[in-house]
């Protein structure tokens, strides 16, 4: 059932659960008993297992603890395979890193 938000004049805002098909347009208040009108918010929506929230998570995480690296990482080719040497002549002119 989802949750709608209420507004009392003299209390404030307070929430209460609604079958989508019988929502009162107002409702009595829990706290003074006066009538509250309904308010219109931002619906709560997340995406709390999504790689982009995992992310933020990780950034926000290592922000104030950076993971600790004990060595230089070995360079790869891509799946822990030894990096691709090329025979082309032409690469031998490139400069190195």
């Amino acid at each position: 059932m989802p949750v709608y938000e209420f507004r009392c004049e003299a209390c404030g805002p307070f929430e209460a659960r609604h079958a989508m098909t019988d929502v009162p347009r107002s409702r009595e208040c829990p706290a003074c008993g006066t009538t509250a009108r309904r308010v219109f918010s931002v619906a709560g929506l997340s995406r709390a297992n999504s790689p982009r929230a995992r992310a933020i998570d990780d950034a926000a995480r290592s922000a104030e603890a950076p993971d600790v690296v004990r060595s230089v990482p070995r360079q790869t080719g891509g799946r822990g395979a030894p990096p691709a040497v090329s025979r082309d002549p032409r690469h031998l002119k490139l400069p190195r890193p």
